[in-house]
């Protein structure tokens, strides 16, 4: 009997928000416990293709995109899609969103009903021009494109939603919400695959002020809500701090509403027929290495901007009938695993209409055992006529469990890092193993042409 199968994405969640690994922790005792008492956390998952779009196009499809495509319309990018391939294995398939840009890329299509809460990141639903865009904060601190009405986004966000202040506003309650909803409405209907995708903890950071006071109480500066995608040192460090207890407050709240949702699957007792799954497409940087975002679109900052590990790993939590509970794992897995490892734990035939490169780690959920040898995080480049990459570009971070490596680091030579004990990326170890450096690179351009990387994309990612 087929298993039905509920996927629970989030937006920029660090995997280090979870059990207090972070220097600064942040309370996520939702997730914590599923994990202690329902499911596996596998810990070292990392991100494939970069950012929002082609993560989740290389989760739909089971596809390495990143050496090929950037952020399209998913029916651009290859003929798969999950949404599809379980419709026709007779699932009934419905996503749920808050996030503006999967609408925007077509993703509903493959859907047999989709439903999206707009408002998110700019998303001009409704206008009310009669109450003017106020300022919420200095244009130097904040993100400055887009710009609309001589606004940021961060003010355009806060007005196109009306500065909610309270949680039931929020797009975590109000997307968590109807999840329960449809889940009450639909649990009998088996099988089903439930996508639900929460834009947050993605920036404007803006949960109640009440929830940022407990990470940030003495506080009395214009709120820090979205980061400026460029220098840290562009913050005093106090506007730093309260930066990170936006991201902080928007990070619990996003653990309490998913535990609203994990709560209802075992009210529902969902968790005997169905295959769950909680992940995140990227992290951010919210101070390391003297940044604030995931990618430099700074007008003062001319460094690269690898993916370093509070960029590229994320959390990935499966639970549900077949998976052990209370366990974790440390095998390497990327996003274009998922769809095969869904199709073995799940029971349906994986029906698509171009190869996966993906691979199933069902097993290893099991036995522990390695699945990959290296992951590496990387977005989609124009090479230029030169065979360079573009200056300020973000570039390739590849990690095989030991050491982590970008081939173009942020001043445009390489990088090692002894992972293993320096799972920041805080000391570049180079000058003092040179012949690892030249191993990891030879792994990276061999899994470069593995998932079809052509000559110009391996030559421009060489030292």
């Amino acid at each position: 009997m087929k298993k039905n199968v509920i996927i629970l994405v989030t937006d920029t969640f660090r995997f280090d928000n979870l059990f207090g690994y972070a220097t600064r922790p942040v309370r996520t005792p939702c997730l914590d416990r599923f994990c202690e008492t329902s499911a596996t956390n596998v810990t070292n998952f990392f991100t494939a293709s970069f950012p929002t779009i082609p993560n989740r196009t290389d989760l739909a499809t089971g596809i390495f995109g990143w050496p090929h495509y950037g952020w399209q319309p998913i029916d651009q990018s290859n003929p798969n899609h999950i949404g599809k391939t379980l419709h026709r294995e007779g699932y009934v398939t419905q996503l749920i969103c808050d996030c503006p840009h999967l609408f925007n890329s077509r993703f509903q299509f493959g859907f047999d009903a989709a439903y999206q809460h707009r408002g998110q990141e700019g998303d001009k639903h409704l206008l009310h021009l009669n109450h003017p865009i106020t300022n919420e904060m200095p244009l130097e601190k904040t993100r400055q494109i887009p710009i609309w009405n001589d606004s940021s986004l961060a003010d355009a966000h806060r007005w196109i939603n009306r500065y909610f202040e309270v949680e039931e506003e929020t797009f975590m309650y109000k997307t968590a919400s109807t999840t329960v909803r449809w889940l009450e409405e639909n649990y009998q209907a088996e099988p089903f695959f439930l996508w639900v995708d929460f834009f947050d903890p993605h920036e404007p950071w803006d949960p109640p002020e009440y929830m940022v006071k407990n990470y940030d109480p003495d506080y009395d500066g214009v709120p820090m809500i979205h980061c400026n995608y460029g220098p840290a040192t562009d913050y005093s460090e106090a506007e730093l701090h309260n930066l990170w207890a936006h991201y902080a407050a928007e990070s619990e709240l996003v653990d309490k509403q998913l535990g609203v949702v994990l709560q209802k699957i075992q009210e529902l007792r969902l968790l005997d027929n169905s295959i769950v799954i909680i992940t995140s497409d990227h992290g951010t940087s919210i101070g390391e290495h003297n940044r604030t975002g995931k990618s430099n679109i700074s007008d003062n900052d001319d460094r690269f901007w690898p993916i370093y590990p509070e960029v590229g790993h994320v959390p990935f939590i499966i639970g549900g009938a077949g998976v052990p509970s209370g366990k974790t794992v440390d095998f390497l897995a990327q996003p274009p695993d998922i769809l095969p490892t869904l199709s073995e734990l799940a029971g349906f035939e994986l029906d698509v209409r171009q190869p996966v490169n993906g691979m199933s780690f069902a097993s290893a959920l099991q036995n522990g055992k390695s699945h990959r040898d290296l992951v590496v995080s990387a977005g989609y480049i124009r090479v230029l006529e030169d065979g360079s990459c573009p200056p300020n570009a973000v570039t390739p971070f590849a990690i095989d469990g030991r050491w982590g490596y970008a081939a173009v680091g942020a001043e445009g030579t390489p990088e090692l890092y002894e992972y293993v004990k320096d799972q920041n990326a805080e000391t570049n170890v180079i000058d003092d193993h040179p012949e690892q450096a030249k191993e990891m690179q030879q792994k990276f351009e061999a899994h470069m042409r593995s998932i079809g990387g052509d000559d110009a994309l391996v030559n421009c990612w060489s030292p």
